[in-house]
Order: structure tokens, then C-alpha cells, then sequence
């Protein structure tokens, strides 16, 4: 019986009964599933995979591929969840000889896109990054916190951005960006 709750609880997803915020200046939604690898070693690698090795702390996209350079040596690499399988194989034919990491981190996160004229100043309600357009600009990847969750956080637009959480932190980052929203002066 206990297989069978988890189970549907795994279906269900970490956001199943949260109400995810939307309206004209502020809007929160799940990101499609995603497969998600982190490649560490030679930022050359990320050639294997398709967009271009991206700089420091900044993001890279080929179709509906993308690269997030975290670090020296540290890339998130996001594609369509339904290519996980057939992205692990070719990762590791094409991977260069060497030193290096590469490992599926699918089911640890989600994505959400945050979105909208309010969506930096919900956001800098709980991550203490400078989020202005001149300090965070568009492309900017980072790991950072937001309030006590560890979050991945890069910028698509002005407006938009994506942001990469454990499953766990999901329901806590959306109801604190929804408090944030609510206390908002721009509502």
C-alpha cells in the first residue's frame, strides 16, 4: 500500500496542490521536465551537447538545449526531459578524453520560470544578489540562495527568468514569491 502513495506522489509532482501566482505583472509556472546533467571538467565538453561553452556565470542555448556555467569547471546542462536517455548516451561517446563528471541531477530539481514587470523585485525579496538589469543582465547564470533555498537563477529577458530548485524547496520558493507578490506595491 505505502508503493503505491509514494508512487502517486512521485507522479503528482512537489507542486500538486500549490497554487502557482498569476496575473499582469507577476506570474509563476512550472518549466517543461527536463533532463538535467551536470558536467564537470573541460568547458570545452559542452560542445558535445550542443549550444556553445558558455563564459563564467552565464547562460548558452542551441534549440531547446541549454548550458549554465557555474563555475571553472561546472556545467548545468538542460534539454527536453523525453531526451534524457538518448543525451546520456552521447554525452558519453563524445565526452573527450580526460578528466571529467558528468551526472544526471533529472529528478533532484524542477524549473520555474518567473516572469513579468514584478518578477526581479519578488525575486530580490529573498535572494541577495543585485538583480538590476546592469548588475544581473540577461544570459547571467548563477547559484545563489533564496531565503533558505538553494536555487540556480538565470536570466532569459528583462522579465523572465528561469530558476532551478530541489523538488523539496519547490512549494517553499513559490509561497514565499507569492508573499513577496502579495506585498508588493506593484500587485
Amino acid at each position: 500500500m505505502a508503493d503505491r502513495s509514494v508512487a502517486g506522489a512521485a507522479r503528482r509532482g512537489p507542486l500538486h496542490a500549490v497554487s502557482l501566482p498569476k496575473g499582469e505583472t507577476f506570474a509563476v509556472t512550472r518549466a517543461p521536465d527536463a533532463a538535467r546533467f551536470v558536467l564537470r571538467g573541460d568547458p570545452a565538453g559542452v560542445a558535445a551537447f550542443g549550444p556553445a561553452a558558455p563564459g563564467m556565470l552565464r547562460g548558452s542555448e542551441s534549440g531547446s538545449r541549454a548550458a549554465l556555467r557555474l563555475g571553472p569547471d561546472e556545467i548545468l546542462l538542460l534539454a527536453p526531459g523525453v531526451d534524457a536517455e538518448a543525451i546520456r548516451g552521447e554525452l558519453a561517446a563524445k565526452l573527450p578524453a580526460g578528466a571529467h563528471s558528468l551526472v544526471d541531477v533529472s529528478h533532484r530539481q524542477i524549473g520555474l520560470v518567473v516572469e513579468g514587470r514584478s518578477a526581479a523585485l519578488c525575486l530580490a525579496a529573498g535572494c541577495p544578489l543585485d538583480l538590476r538589469p546592469a548588475a544581473f543582465p540577461i544570459g547571467m547564470a548563477t547559484r545563489t540562495i533564496f531565503l533558505k533555498a538553494e536555487i540556480v537563477l538565470w536570466r532569459q529577458a528583462d522579465d523572465r527568468f528561469h530558476v532551478e530548485v530541489w523538488r523539496s524547496f519547490a512549494p517553499y520558493l513559490v509561497g514565499h514569491l507569492s508573499d513577496a507578490h502579495a506585498g508588493s506595491s506593484d500587485p
